[in-house]
């Protein structure tokens, strides 16, 4: 018996809400495995943003492969794990990536809140991935 997911079962659950965690190589440690707010659409990219200036944000500016893991914390368990390309960095705008990404996790109006409290003097950016090679596991298929 596989626990495999199908190819559109990997991509709709990828697309679903659910909190990521990126890992991100770092020369001389292990890689730097933290938890992110992403979107996908199938077919699509992976994307999050993340403060430029933090560990996160350097890294990512160095990084030509990353890793997302997201799953369920209740059985059956399952798990999508993408790895690919980081494809594109580019400045966050509020508007277009952050108010989106909030309201995404935390509906309309706590996102539309949560979206106040983010302090603009520090730049942002979109971090894209283009996933290549998926890990899989449903146990909902026993």
């Amino acid at each position: 018996m596989s626990f495999n997911m199908t190819q559109e079962e990997r991509e709709a659950f990828l697309a679903d809400v659910h909190v990521g965690i990126v890992s991100i190589p770092e020369e001389g440690r292990g890689p730097l495995a933290v938890p992110v707010w992403y979107a996908y659409e199938p077919g699509g990219e992976v994307w999050f943003t993340t403060a430029k200036a933090s560990r996160k944000g350097k890294l990512l500016g160095r990084a030509r492969r990353i890793s997302l893991c997201v799953q369920t914390e209740v059985d059956p368990y399952k798990y999508v794990s993408v790895e690919g390309p980081v494809v594109a960095l580019e400045r966050a705008e509020l508007e277009r990536h952050e108010r989106p990404m909030a309201c995404r996790y935390y509906g309309k109006a706590k996102g539309d809140k949560y979206v106040e409290t983010i302090d603009r003097s520090i730049e942002s950016v979109v971090v894209r991935m283009r996933p290549e090679r998926w890990y899989t596991v449903d146990y909902s298929k026993e």
